[in-house]
């Protein structure tokens, strides 16, 4: 299956989904933007014929290009959730505190940029549902947007990076199988819990 893929080269409609379903997922959890991402960076691998343990460099421009559109929908989506929950009013600011999960997190989401500490924007950025909560309560708090893009930049950079890494590595490791896939899917879930898990443990200063 992975070799009738071919080179991401040969299929540039892969950049469209992911982009397209990384960009979505901040207002659609449910989507499997991190699925996407992994089975193309296995595919990339796996479809230039290479086996265990090879690094074939002609697979490296399909590897860049994927991580960098990753990033770059992860960051769109990130500013588009912020600008409309910056201009949501009080009609989003009685749904935020209706949630009193939602309402924790802008808590310390305001403790955490106010202090510079962009690590919980990198964190959420991994746990389930969390950059959509980032994204908006950053929005609807009215942080500034020096404060809240470059950390949402490296969020989504560092998410990207790990993502077509595990799909890579897992096709150089166990070859271009749904196992490999596999693996590597349940390595970014255990990332998610991870990050899920500290990001309750956090609390405000």
């Amino acid at each position: 299956m992975w070799e009738s893929m071919g080179s991401l080269e040969a299929g540039p409609w892969i950049y469209a989904m992911v982009a397209l379903s990384v960009l979505l997922d901040v207002f659609l959890p449910v989507l499997p933007s991190g699925v996407l991402v992994i089975t193309a960076a296995t595919a990339a691998a796996a479809g230039t014929g290479a086996s265990a343990g090879q690094v074939p460099p002609h697979v490296l421009p399909d590897i860049l290009a994927l991580t960098l559109c990753a990033a770059t929908a992860s960051v769109l989506g990130d500013l588009v959730a912020y600008r409309l929950a910056r201009r949501g009013g009080a009609r989003l600011d009685r749904a935020i505190a209706r949630s009193r999960r939602l309402s924790s997190a802008q808590e310390r989401l305001g403790e955490a940029l106010s202090r510079g500490g962009g690590a919980l924007v990198i964190l959420a950025r991994f746990a389930p549902a969390g950059r959509s909560i980032v994204s908006l309560g950053a929005g609807a708090t009215h942080r500034s947007v020096r404060d809240f893009l470059p950390w949402s930049a490296l969020a989504g950079l560092t998410w990207a990076v790990y993502s077509v890494a595990l799909g890579y590595l897992g096709a150089q490791w166990l070859g271009g199988t749904w196992l490999a896939t596999a693996v590597s899917v349940a390595a970014l879930f255990g990332a998610g819990a991870g990050a899920g898990y500290l990001m309750r443990r956090r609390r405000p200063a």
